[in-house]
């Protein structure tokens, strides 16, 4: 860590706060079928923390010629919109949420996904209330891995960067909160996930952050 006390948190959401990468999945499934694409029996991790434009970059080719990437990821967020009442939270991101505002903790959402992604994800999870904002894929020219998303975030929250503890479960998240120069927590919930050799720390469960002295309040 970089300092012995941590005055706020940007959390990472898809994956790290809501466990919506199946939805993200089940809905690139979806829209690709009805353009003659099977991807049901591609690898989950395949498009795991990649944004948008890449997996559109990935797939276009096999799209019909006249498919937008615009229409494209419209329908895709539509029908990820349209199931969202199916997604659950990570165990313990509500009560490590919570229990962070109430130490006074300042916290903000960071993600690559779009701004309608994220209201979405936010709403869901019902955590508004404890955020003082969020960063979307939608308010920035760079997405992660570029430091752009975590600079922003750094700016709305008003602390010094070295103060902000970025929490993500994907290489692509953490290297944009390492650029920006955060500290960073890497969440490997699962035992055979990638390691993130340079975080601050890592851990298995969101409820170990409310062990850490930096984050005592």
């Amino acid at each position: 860590m970089k300092a012995s006390h941590i005055k706020a948190v940007a959390w990472d959401i898809d994956g790290t706060l809501v466990d919506s990468e199946p939805l993200h999945l089940r809905a690139l499934i979806a829209v690709s079928k009805q353009y003659g694409l099977d991807l049901s029996g591609e690898p989950d991790a395949r498009f795991r923390g990649v944004h948008m434009s890449n997996v559109w970059r990935a797939l276009a080719g096999q799209y019909p010629d006249d498919l937008t990437e615009e229409a494209w990821n419209g329908q895709i967020m539509d029908w990820y919109v349209a199931h969202a009442e199916g997604l659950e939270a990570m165990p313990g991101a509500l009560e490590t949420v919570k229990t962070l505002a109430e130490r006074g903790i300042v916290q903000i959402c960071v993600s690559n996904s779009s701004r309608k992604i994220v209201d979405t994800n936010i709403r869901t999870l019902g955590i508004a209330p404890y955020l003082l904002g969020s960063i979307s894929f939608s308010d920035v020219k760079r997405g992660k891995p570029d430091p752009e998303p975590y600079v922003r975030a750094v700016s709305a929250l008003g602390v010094a960067r070295e103060t902000v503890l970025a929490v993500e479960d994907s290489a692509t998240g953490a290297l944009s909160g390492r650029r920006g120069g955060l500290n960073v927590a890497f969440y490997r919930p699962e035992p055979d996930a990638p390691h993130f050799a340079e975080a601050d720390i890592e851990i298995t469960d969101l409820r170990q952050l409310l062990e850490l002295p930096a984050l005592a309040g």
